[in-house]
């Protein structure tokens, strides 16, 4: 079930999203949360200089891995504007870190580029679930979802010109 609180940071997500998209990069942000509500890390994509891996999801990951204990990580929460690529929700899993709320799913961002004529990705968006089917995850948030698509849109259209 998706709060108020569960909310507060996915729009968080979406700004840092908006900070990649201004300096570049793809459009999405991710945040960690300890278990009492307290931001630990944040991040956005980097990929504007070839390194097509700087997913905030990944760097999430690696830091949690430096930074906490399991348990820590255990009960922790990972709030990002999309679902996780395959790559990041491995990761994720081999991180052990807890529960996912996403935005805007993997389904909605490939058919979004597919209306934006918007080359496909050279990895198959699968749910997360799928990559590793023992994770809490939950979204997408419908109405946040739109405020993604508009930044993926400009993002494209950029890409285009």
């Amino acid at each position: 079930m998706i709060t108020a609180v569960d909310r507060k940071h996915l729009r968080r997500c979406i700004e840092l999203a908006e900070q990649a998209l201004a300096s570049g990069n793809s459009p999405f942000g991710s945040i960690l949360v300890a278990e009492g509500g307290v931001v630990l890390f944040e991040d956005h994509s980097r990929d504007a200089e070839g390194d097509l891996t700087r997913h905030p999801e990944l760097e999430i990951a690696r830091w949690a891995v430096q930074n906490l204990s399991p348990e820590d990580r255990m009960m922790s929460t990972v709030y990002t504007s999309g679902e996780h690529c395959p790559m990041c929700a491995a990761a994720h899993a081999w991180a052990g870190l807890g529960r996912i709320v996403y935005a805007s799913s993997s389904a909605q961002l490939g058919s979004w580029l597919n209306d934006f004529g918007a080359p496909l990705a050279p990895v198959e968006g699968l749910p997360i679930r799928q990559v590793a089917p023992s994770l809490l995850v939950e979204g997408p948030v419908e109405e946040l979802a739109a405020e993604v698509k508009e930044l993926q849109r400009f993002y494209h259209r950029q890409a285009d010109s």
